[in-house]
């Protein structure tokens, strides 16, 4: 019996790149509309990883890799926002970028700091993919050069 893609498991890293876009996802949502961390963990977990919602389907997703960014990001927003801050050029505020980049940025940082058994490179690729999802200008360029000097900052540097 040959197995169907449903029937293969998904890779790992799939699941995080899944749990990451989720991620971001849940932080817009959470600087827009004000949700708490609990609510909005919930409400993915409950409709969204690997569910259908309104007629789209979400990826199966790493649940604990999604929780551990967003409650990440929450519990250390005062932490990250200011090295942020420090990357961005021109004396841009990180007020003055759009919701969706600073979800983006501050899911990307949380990683850089946090989870240093992933290598820069995977983070940075990631997030720049995940803005590149919803922006075709500028924004994954951002994105990435902000993340870099951030990398650069906490991990010395590991592009080779």
């Amino acid at each position: 019996m040959t197995k169907t893609p449903s029937d293969q498991p998904l890779k790992q890293v799939n699941q995080r790149g899944a749990a990451r876009l989720a991620a971001v996802q849940a932080l817009y949502q959470m600087d827009v509309g004000g949700t708490g961390v609990l609510e909005i963990v919930a409400e993915y977990e409950e409709h969204r990883l690997g569910k259908e919602l309104d007629g789209d389907t979400y990826l199966r997703a790493d649940a604990s890799w999604f929780r551990s960014i967003v409650a990440g990001v929450v519990r250390d927003q005062r932490k990250l926002d200011p090295l942020i801050g420090s990357a961005l050029q021109d004396d841009w505020a990180l007020s003055r970028l759009d919701s969706t980049v600073r979800a983006i940025l501050r899911a990307g940082t949380f990683e850089i700091l946090e989870r240093k058994d992933v290598p820069v490179p995977v983070i940075v690729t990631e997030y720049v993919e995940i803005a590149k999802a919803f922006f075709q200008d500028e924004e994954p360029k951002l994105v990435n050069a902000v993340l870099d000097r951030i990398a650069k900052q906490v991990r010395g540097d590991q592009r080779k």
